[in-house]
């Protein structure tokens, strides 16, 4: 049975005794959320987002969070839609070069040489080689606080999808299937990654199911 002396343990908002900090790396691996947004003035944006998550499913609502005021966050305020995009592992790179701190003005698309396609119901395009994209229209921006309600400098996103794009070579025999859109994932630290492999696959049923 293990003993108290056997965990660190500490409160995060005093610090942490490790070298870097792990609390991004405990929900691992945590999703990619590439997310194209168009400012007011038409300006295209793609910034990739590690808080980021699947809500409900009907209707279906995915999130992000912005820490901090992004341009991602001002986008979708201003025009309430986004879309996601899946990063595969061949993406990696170019996903991580949109995370450069740039000024509003500039096209992440053009900037990381991303090739897009127009979306079908929202102003917002999608990454042209993401095997997977949907399209979103914004219900809620939360703005989140600490347990005094003093503002966390953070705004979770949240949008109802409208229109969903599935690379077809990733459906096997009707069903969709993760190994062959090879998403990448965040897994904390400094810059730890991992990608997904179909042999550590299994399965199981809800009981009664």
């Amino acid at each position: 049975m293990p003993e108290a002396s056997d965990f660190y343990s500490y409160d995060p908002a005093a610090g942490h005794p490790l070298a870097h900090d792990p609390i991004k790396s405990f929900v691992a691996p945590r999703p990619i959320g590439w997310m194209s947004t168009v400012a007011a003035d038409g300006t295209r944006n793609l910034a990739p987002f590690s808080f980021f998550t699947m809500l409900a499913a009907s209707p279906t609502l995915l999130g992000f969070s912005s820490n901090g005021r992004s341009d991602s966050l001002a986008n979708a305020e201003a025009t309430g839609e986004f879309t996601w995009n899946l990063v595969p592992r061949d993406l990696a790179e170019v996903m991580n070069e949109t995370s450069a701190v740039v000024a509003p003005s500039v096209d992440e698309f053009a900037l990381a040489g991303v090739e897009s396609l127009p979306s079908e119901v929202v102003k917002p395009g999608r990454v042209a080689a993401s095997p997977v994209s949907i399209e979103c229209v914004v219900t809620q921006i939360v703005a989140l606080v600490d347990r005094n309600g003093a503002s966390a400098e953070s705004w979770f996103v949240i949008g109802q999808a409208v229109r969903v794009h599935v690379a077809r070579n990733t459906v096997r025999d009707g069903v969709y299937d993760i190994t062959a859109a090879n998403p990448v994932m965040r897994a904390g630290g400094p810059s730890a990654y991992y990608g997904l492999a179909a042999d550590t696959r299994f399965d199981l049923r809800r009981p009664g199911m």
